[in-house]
């Protein structure tokens, strides 16, 4: 049981090295040149050092053999032999120290291209994931792991390798030459260095486990800097005081991360600190034998010099290596977040359609259920309704009541568990995503205002025309922007927020139109979704953008969600949500005549204005 229990131990760690390959392909697709100037300069320097040890060994023996002769004769004829060993050395050292600064300036070079190129690789497959996926905490955990460092570990991994390369050349080279001392000189150099690879390679798998299980609370740290530090959080952070709370729980969270970390810290110091004993009293048991073997007259004054030197640098050198591959195995623990990342699968859309069976059908919803993800309460539950192109659709409902989800169905931000959505007579799922979202303009409650200038934020609604000057001036004058942009110190192109030097801050109700706008970029979109649109607004700019709004969208469908009947009551149709189900649709004539929930709501409301 035992036994098996080890090999699937050891099965495992070997099966994390399957990044390795993959690291070295990522790297060479980064920069061919590069990686053929990185692998050439390992080579040189693996080389390079067995050839300064064996010429320090010629220098020693020249001079001895030169001293012996001179003494006798007087003779510095024979002085040109051992400088010309010191000539060879000093090239040969010069080449070394160049191939290692050569290599230190392409490893620079390639880190900065490859943390590009991972940063674009992760952002892609961001760009592919669905809604959902982004509210999942769990697999959003994974999105942060595969970013920390991930930039950072394939050159480290291809670093390692390469030096694990040139490690194995200078080893070879060191035990041709070690090896005619004794086999037991090299035996020994390799028993020494094993117990610091094998506590090393302990310690990489325990900091790896807790880099995983700490993804929450690194989570939680950025989120706790980003309240303390973000201009959209000052105003309430400090108009509540709550500036000593957040930054005590900030100190919370790192203080019990510090622990784990120097917890761990320490043991592994620890731990090298004594197993590096082991490799100097190796070292020292073996100079006292080759001293001892000099003095013998056994070997040369030059060879003791050679051996002494090969001796520590390979022990050195295969220290570096065992520890090149307890870092690789780190590495590649490391790289298979980016990779389980990466390969996450992702639903492919299957819909192929660019237009409709039935093009003046308009917008269906036939029993549409959808629930979100580990809730076990519908969000919506066999909803029904019908908008014919031109239709003006309002959905009122109590907070939670599921119209924004509604919304979100419709847009195929999320895909509904049961039922179906058709436009123009076919489903949804059968349209290609791209040509349904064109015909969508759509503002959320929660729309993005972006560190942009005012005609990139009017222009994001329509991305293929987003630098359309004349598209931005005609969108803001539909979204009734107009009047404040060109009052605005560089109009359209003034830099908006705080984030960027010269930024101009609006009021909401500036941003809000700055967002129906964008909206109305589209000019071939034949849906328009508002959620909450002009919340930031007071009662009488609602009512005259929403007299405007309806001019301009005569032959649009609408979808408007607003908790003003002054507004809803505009609708051709309105339908009351309550607890995920439409509980009353209809004219706004025809539910008050009804006397439900929609009369009650209006009565109220009414009556807060009397």
């Amino acid at each position: 049981m035992r036994i098996r229990k080890k090999r699937n131990a050891l099965r495992q760690s070997l099966a994390v090295f399957r990044y390795s390959g993959r690291a070295v392909s990522l790297v060479w697709t980064t920069s061919h040149f590069l990686t053929i100037i990185l692998a050439t300069l390992t080579l040189v320097a693996g080389l390079l050092p067995a050839a300064v040890a064996y010429l320090g060994k010629l220098i020693v023996d020249a001079v001895v053999a030169a001293s012996q002769i001179n003494a006798y004769n007087n003779d510095f004829v024979n002085s040109y032999r051992p400088l010309m060993y010191v000539g060879f050395e000093a090239i040969a050292v010069a080449a070394l120290a160049g191939s290692q600064r050569g290599l230190s300036v392409c490893q620079s070079l390639l880190r900065m291209l490859l943390g590009q190129r991972v940063n674009v690789l992760i952002l892609e497959k961001a760009l592919t994931l669905d809604l959902t996926q982004f509210e999942d905490s769990e697999f959003y955990d994974k999105l942060t792991n595969a970013r920390r460092e991930a930039s950072i570990r394939p050159l480290s991994l291809v670093t390692r390798t390469f030096g694990l390369v040139q490690s194995a050349l200078s080893l070879v080279t060191y035990g041709v030459l070690l090896v005619k001392f004794s086999i037991w000189a090299v035996l020994m150099l390799i028993i020494a260095a094993m117990p610091a690879f094998f506590a090393e390679t302990k310690f990489a798998g325990e900091a790896f486990r807790l880099f995983s299980w700490r993804a929450p609370e690194s989570r939680q740290q950025h989120y706790l800097e980003t309240l303390l530090a973000r201009e959209d959080f000052a105003k309430e952070v400090k108009l509540y005081q709550l500036g000593e709370m957040l930054l005590g729980r900030y100190h919370n969270v790192f203080n019990r991360l510090y622990g784990e970390d120097r917890e761990l810290t320490l043991r592994r110091g620890l731990s090298g600190y004594l197993l590096s004993l082991l490799s100097t009293v190796a070292f020292y048991l073996a100079y006292a034998w080759i001293v001892l073997e000099t003095v013998a007259g056994r070997i040369s004054l030059g060879d003791m010099t050679m051996y002494l030197t090969v001796f520590r640098q390979g022990q050195s050198t295969f220290s570096g290596a065992l520890t090149s591959i307890g870092g690789m195995y780190e590495d590649n623990l490391y790289l298979s977040n980016l990779y389980e990342f990466l390969e996450e699968e992702v639903p492919k859309p299957k819909g192929k359609a660019t237009k409709g069976l039935k093009p003046k059908d308009g917008i269906r919803f036939e029993n549409v259920s959808f629930t979100y993800p580990g809730s076990s309460q519908p969000a919506l539950k066999n909803i029904s309704l019908h908008l014919k192109p031109g239709e003006k659709l309002a959905i009122v409902g109590e907070n939670g009541s599921g119209k924004t989800t509604l919304i979100k169905l419709l847009t195929r931000l999320y895909t509904p568990d049961t039922g179906r959505i058709l436009l123009d007579g076919l489903d949804l799922q059968q349209w290609d995503v791209d040509v349904l979202r064109q015909r969508i303009g759509v503002i959320f409650q929660n729309f993005v205002r972006y560190q942009f200038t005012v005609g990139e934020n009017i222009g994001v609604g329509d991305v293929e025309r987003m630098e359309d000057k004349a598209r931005w001036q005609t969108a803001a004058e539909k979204g009734m922007a107009l009047p404040f942009i060109e009052h605005l110190p560089e109009n359209f192109q003034t830099q908006l927020g705080k984030w960027f030097k010269g930024g101009q801050e609006l009021s909401g109700g500036q941003w809000q139109k700055i967002a129906l706008a964008r909206a109305f970029m589209r000019t071939n979109a034949d849906i328009l979704v508002l959620d909450e649109p002009t919340s930031a607004m007071d009662a009488q700019a609602e009512f005259d953008i929403f007299n405007h709004f309806r001019a301009l969208t005569k032959n649009q469908m609408v979808f408007l969600i607003s908790h003003r009947f002054s507004t809803v009551r505009m609708a051709d149709k309105i339908v009351v949500i309550e607890a995920g189900e439409v509980v009353e649709q209809g004219t706004h004539q025809d539910l008050l005549q009804a006397g439900g929930r929609y009369a009650t709501l209006f009565s109220l409301q009414a009556a807060g204005y009397q």
